[in-house]
């Protein structure tokens, strides 16, 4: 007997939609894109043919249709940011919990080839101990952005804060779990100075107990070489140019040498919703590729950055 496919229906029919969700959706066996509602999403919440609802609206009101699919007993996949704070987050892992169904996060760096490759050889002790690890996103983008996401304020889910930032951070989070202390800068690259509304750069130092030392930046106004897209079904989507990667490690004489950069299959943001489907056929929160638990710290972790960038010091994380 052929596995159960999934019925899914999304909540807006913007770039997240359409680039993020629908051509990995329907790749997989195990979805059935159902329905997508534009505006209106009341009408779904009683049609008990849907499973799985996939919340790619602006972050703003990620919390009332969270909740609002939670309560009618649906399973949720909310776009990331999940929602502006840890307590609401909280809320919604509470509401997931009495209701008995599950809640994912769409963290899809997690799936980045680049990212997959460090993961791989920190997993495997390739590395050594850590000392430092440096991650940050430069573009060139001089004109303030135009979609409703980007320019709401930080209080809202907005800015780059949850944008960019909360992507480095998420990574830095699957890497080496939560910092002890935080320190954070809230930036205006296109007008200069500080912003702790809708900054468009960040730049954020985690330590950590070990002597671990984490820094995270974005930047909207480094010159950048542009780089290729591919469509989600062409045969080079998420592979990396192995000249693009380079690798130097320390030889048994102590000697530091390039030497070749694994290569990682790429497997795509399809492997998210593969395990989200798998997640959803065992109905077990541990199968879940991005708990809201785990989106929960990150939103600790960025709370802390903001007070951090307000106060002018370092955040201990308890």
């Amino acid at each position: 007997m052929a596995a159960r496919a999934f019925n899914v229906d999304i909540v807006g029919y913007g770039s997240s939609a359409k680039i993020f969700h629908i051509p990995f959706l329907t790749q997989l066996p195990q979805f059935r894109l159902y329905c997508i509602h534009f505006t209106h999403y009341k009408d779904l919440l009683a049609d008990s043919a849907v499973d799985l609802v996939v919340v790619g609206t602006p972050p703003d009101n990620h919390f009332e249709l969270t909740k609002s699919s939670l309560e009618a007993g649906k399973h949720v996949l909310t776009e990331k940011p999940f929602v502006p704070t840890s307590a609401t987050a909280n809320e919604l892992i509470s509401i997931a919990k009495v209701q008995n169904r599950l809640l994912c996060v769409y963290q899809n760096r997690r799936w980045d080839s680049d990212f997959l490759t460090v993961r791989d050889l920190v997993a495997k002790g390739a590395l050594g101990r850590i000392l430092q690890y440096d991650s940050h996103f430069a573009r060139y983008n001089p004109d303030p952005p135009s979609n409703r996401s980007a320019g709401l304020p930080i209080e809202k889910g907005g800015s780059m804060v949850f944008d960019l930032g909360n992507h480095l951070i998420d990574q830095a989070y699957v890497l080496f779990g939560m910092p002890q202390t935080v320190h954070g800068r809230l930036l205006s690259q296109r007008n200069g100075g500080v912003d702790f509304q809708t900054p468009d750069s960040i730049a954020v130092e985690l330590t950590y107990p070990d002597g671990l030392l984490v820094n995270i930046r974005t930047s909207v106004l480094s010159a950048e070489v542009v780089q290729p897209r591919f469509w989600a079904t062409d045969p080079g989507f998420g592979r990396d140019n192995p000249k693009d990667l380079k690798l130097i490690l320390v030889d048994e004489n102590n000697i530091p040498r390039e030497a070749p950069a694994p290569e990682v299959e790429p497997v795509t943001y399809k492997a998210f919703y593969a395990e989200l489907a798998k997640a959803l056929a065992t109905g077990e929160d541990k199968d879940v590729p991005v708990r809201a638990t785990q989106a929960r710290d990150v939103l600790r972790l960025i709370e802390a950055v903001i007070e951090s960038a307000k106060t002018k010091r370092g955040v201990v994380i308890a």
